[in-house]
């Protein structure tokens, strides 16, 4: 009894050891721009707000996941800034294989000769640092960039294709 609960033990800890450390699943792994296609759509708005998505879709073959608060900058447009009004615990979106999730854009474009018109929205995840970033030129018109009102909202990532005008 003693030798087979020895042996047993003696296997099990060769196992753990051949086995290795664990490491993450692809799919555990925020998504970076090798593995997925971005697409800005209008999202209409009124009343001088604006609304588009930021549409995410994984490439064939590619598991990722995008944060729930997803890390959005601008690129130019330096007097407008970011906010995310998504919730501290917005689940993550897992995508994997031509899955797609967005997020909502929304913004304010009521003062003609105080806007400016971004190039690019990115995606950076601070896990991928030196990674390629998430990018999708800007196509959406300008935004107002005066003091009152300077903000482009974004909202939490949302699993399935963006809503289409």
């Amino acid at each position: 009894m003693i030798k087979t609960g020895s042996v047993l033990a003696v296997l099990a800890a060769a196992t753990a050891v051949a086995a290795g450390p664990a490491q993450a699943a692809p799919a555990d792994l925020e998504c970076t721009a090798t593995q997925v296609a971005t697409e800005l759509i209008p999202g209409g708005g009124a009343a001088g707000v604006r609304a588009g998505y930021l549409q995410i879709t994984a490439l064939p073959g590619e598991a990722c996941t995008l944060a729930g608060v997803a890390p959005v900058r601008l690129v130019g447009a330096h007097d407008v800034l970011v906010g995310h009004d998504a919730p501290a615990d917005t689940p993550t979106v897992y995508l994997r294989d031509g899955s797609s999730a967005y997020v909502r854009l929304t913004w304010t474009a009521r003062a003609p000769w105080r806007q400016q018109t971004p190039l690019a929205v990115s995606i950076e995840p601070d896990s991928r640092v030196g990674e390629p970033v998430i990018t999708a030129d800007w196509t959406l018109g300008p935004v107002d960039a005066t003091w009152i009102s300077h903000t482009i909202h974004v909202g939490p990532a949302t699993a399935g294709p963006a809503p289409r005008s």
